[in-house]
Formats: structure tokens, C-alpha cells, sequence
């Protein structure tokens, strides 16, 4: 678990805005949901086979015994959420949300055990032009980000009862073959053996080339929700690619599943991803209601923005350098004024005393484009003192009257 800087915030903050602004733009509504939800909620619906619960969750009892869990992911809570407060029935309800999950997974590059999440989900809408409007609005999203080389790929999982044939006939072919599985394929065979699907180990990988095909125990249904999401891709111009072998790592997915990946990130490249997920409702105890959703990392996000683009931290434009007897007192004033009636300046007042050589290094290490110099002499003349930080223009002094306009113009310019 780490901190974020300030440094680094200024990138955090962008990212945060720019999908605010993306998702709204959608009609999708911010829903924030607590960080601490009973262990069943996630048990029931991300399945005690997976990862997740078996190995991954900070579970503990609170003092009257019940088993509670940091949240490991945004999705169940949303729909608890939905459910206990009776939203569902605004059907299309597109909602999005944004905070801290919590996984106790091995710490590498790229994934830590608290990071953050974007996401959205969307309910009541059971057809594939939905499924098709996310892929839309992430491709929307990167562009708004300047982010470049993130390719599309889409699978099918059809529903439960086609899911439940072919587990079956996967788990008689991997079975005959158990001798050449690893060990985390060996555990998952007959709990979740589509999980192995999903094994990175190369060897298992290898092994999978010949396994049976999970769309050939689609229904005509099934085929036909995946055939009109691809043409709606096609005419909406996103490229995609279809990964027979993508399946998601929570048991309550259907039908859609995708990712968004970009290989500037190594092993952790997945940006975002998600699915249908139209039983889940019914798992948590409501009518049957079609959903789906995704998520994206938002650390992932960030460290992609440095590869493709310079950080974007927001520095003062101006740094008032106060040296001599009464000038931090009309200093702090004078900073108050400027935030006042220059609209968007950002100003940081020196504080804390230092001669005005220490005071100059504070300025430049802040980043700012001007040092405002307001010394005794400036004080009994009513006049500052403009130096340019950043090249050659020189300085010029102002009187106290002129100082705003003429700084809201350099600002303009």
C-alpha cells in the first residue's frame, strides 16, 4: 500500500477529471459506496472459488461477530447498493464510482494491495448496443487522455447453462492431462476449471491450443448478442480483437467480456475491463436483471500517462518574495487580492522569513513563471517588483493598483 504525493497528484487529479467529464457526457451518475461491506456480499457474488475470496480478501469480525471484508472490487456493493435503495427500476440506471479496493495479492510492478478503480455499471439494458456504447466511451476517454496503443479484445461466455456443458467437457480434457498442469491449475480443475483458461504459466497456455472450444456449446441466443455487439463495433469504427481464451476472474460474468490492454506496462497491462454480468442481480437477492459494467485501474492509468505524455503538475504562476519590516503583512494581502480579482492565478507567498537569495531558490524550486518582489523600498514607493523566472524578459516594476490587470493580461497571453 503506498502514498500518493504531491508530485504525483497532478496527474491522479486529471485523470479523475477527465473521466468525471467523459462519463457525465454519457449521462452516467457518480455512486460512492462504503469501503467495508459484509464478507457474504463478495462470497456470494464473486464466487468462493476464485481468487478473490479464497486467498485475497481482508476479512475480520467485527465485535458482534459478523464477518466484514474491505471491498476487493466496486461492482457487488453497487448492487447491493442499487437493490437496497430501490434504484433498479430506473431501468436504463447507468451509474459510475470511483475509491480505494483491497486485494492481498503478491506486491509487484503494477499492482498493489490497496489501489483505486473507475467504474461503471449500467442496468436494465439487456441488449448488445449497451455493451457496444462502453467500448465507445472508453475509446472516447483514452482520446481525451492522449492515450495511444490500447488495443480492444472481446470474447463471449454465453450463459451459466452453456458455461455448465462446456466446464464439463473442460474438465474431462484437462483432467486426462493433470500430470502436466501447475500447481494453481491443479487447485482450480475441479472448483473452477475455467479459470485455467486464464493462467499466464506458458506451458498451460500450450497445453490449452488443443482444449475444447467454449463456442461450440453457444446457443443460437448467445451467438447472435456476440454477432450484433461486433457489428456495432464495426460500424462505430472501434477496432477489436476476439481472444477465444478471455475469461474474467469473477464468477458472476455472461455472455460480453473485454479488455482494453496496452503493452507499454509489461506483465500488467490490462487498463480496463469488464462484462455482462446478468445474473448478479439475482445472485444478490433481486429479480433477474440484466446488467453489465467495467472497471480501470487507476495507478495503471496514471503510470501509462507519464510513458505516452510529460506530468502535468499545476506549479504557482507567481511567488511573492517578502524581505523587510512590515511587507508580510501587505504581502499576505496583497496574495489574497490577486486570488481575488485575477481569475485563475494560483500565487504562493514566501512564509517563514529567509533572505531574499534563500527566498529566490524557494521561487524557482516551485515551479512558478514570476517573482513578485515586495521589499521596504517596494513598500514605501506602493509598487512591486515583476521578475521574470523562466527567461530573459528582464523585470519591471508596477504600482500596487496596477499589478492585477496586468497580471490577468499575462495570464491571458
Amino acid at each position: 500500500m503506498h502514498d500518493i504525493l504531491p508530485s504525483a497528484l497532478p496527474d491522479w487529479q486529471r485523470l479523475e477529471q477527465t473521466v468525471t467529464d467523459t462519463f457525465a457526457s454519457y449521462g452516467y451518475d457518480e455512486i460512492r459506496t462504503p469501503v467495508v461491506e459484509k464478507t457474504e456480499l463478495f462470497a456470494r457474488a464473486i464466487g468462493d472459488a476464485t481468487d478473490v475470496v479464497e486467498k485475497e480478501m481482508y476479512s475480520f469480525e467485527d465485535r458482534n461477530g459478523t464477518s466484514l471484508s474491505l471491498r476487493p472490487e466496486g461492482t457487488a456493493g453497487v448492487v447491493r447498493a442499487v437493490l437496497q435503495n430501490g434504484l433498479l427500476y430506473a431501468a436504463p440506471l447507468r451509474l459510475w464510482y470511483q475509491g480505494p479496493m483491497f486485494r492481498r495479492e503478491r506486491p509487484q510492478k503494477g499492482r498493489t494491495r490497496q489501489f483505486h478503480q473507475f467504474g461503471v455499471e449500467v442496468f436494465g439494458a439487456k441488449g448488445p448496443d449497451i455493451d457496444a456504447e462502453l467500448q465507445v466511451m472508453c475509446r472516447q476517454l483514452w482520446r481525451a487522455l492522449g492515450l495511444k496503443g490500447v488495443r480492444l479484445e472481446i470474447n463471449t461466455l454465453g450463459t451459466a447453462g452453456e458455461r455448465a456443458s462446456f466446464r464439463q467437457e473442460l474438465h474431462a480434457f484437462l483432467s486426462s492431462r493433470k500430470q502436466q498442469l501447475d500447481a494453481d491449475s491443479i487447485r482450480r480443475l475441479d472448483r473452477n476449471p475455467l479459470r485455467i483458461m486464464d493462467s499466464k504459466n506458458p506451458a498451460t497456455q500450450e497445453l490449452l491450443h488443443d482444449a475444447p472450444a467454449l463456442q461450440n456449446h453457444l446457443g443460437p441466443d448467445s451467438l447472435q448478442h456476440f454477432d450484433e455487439f461486433k457489428h456495432l463495433l464495426d460500424v462505430l469504427k472501434v477496432p477489436y480483437i476476439v481472444n477465444p481464451r478471455l475469461v474474467r476472474g469473477l464468477d458472476y460474468y455472461s455472455h460480453t467480456v473485454f479488455e482494453w490492454i496496452t503493452d507499454e506496462l509489461g506483465a500488467q497491462g490490462t487498463i480496463c475491463a469488464g462484462g455482462r454480468y446478468d445474473g448478479l442481480v439475482e445472485i444478490q437477492g433481486g429479480k433477474p436483471w440484466p446488467g453489465v459494467g467495467f472497471a480501470m485501474g487507476q495507478e495503471r492509468l496514471v503510470e501509462l500517462m507519464r510513458t505516452q505524455s510529460p506530468s502535468h503538475r499545476r506549479t504557482p504562476h507567481v511567488y511573492l518574495v517578502l524581505a523587510g519590516e512590515g511587507t508580510t503583512e501587505r504581502g499576505l494581502q496583497l496574495a489574497e487580492h490577486l486570488r481575488q480579482e485575477v481569475n485563475g492565478i494560483r500565487v504562493q507567498a514566501n512564509l517563514g522569513g529567509g533572505s531574499f537569495k534563500s527566498q529566490f531558490k524557494r521561487a524557482d524550486r516551485s515551479g512558478a513563471a514570476l517573482a513578485l518582489v515586495l521589499g521596504e523600498d517596494e513598500l514605501q514607493r506602493g509598487t512591486v517588483t515583476i521578475k521574470h523566472l523562466r527567461d530573459n524578459s528582464g523585470q519591471k516594476q508596477l504600482t500596487l493598483e496596477e499589478i492585477a490587470s496586468w497580471l490577468q493580461a499575462w495570464l491571458v497571453d
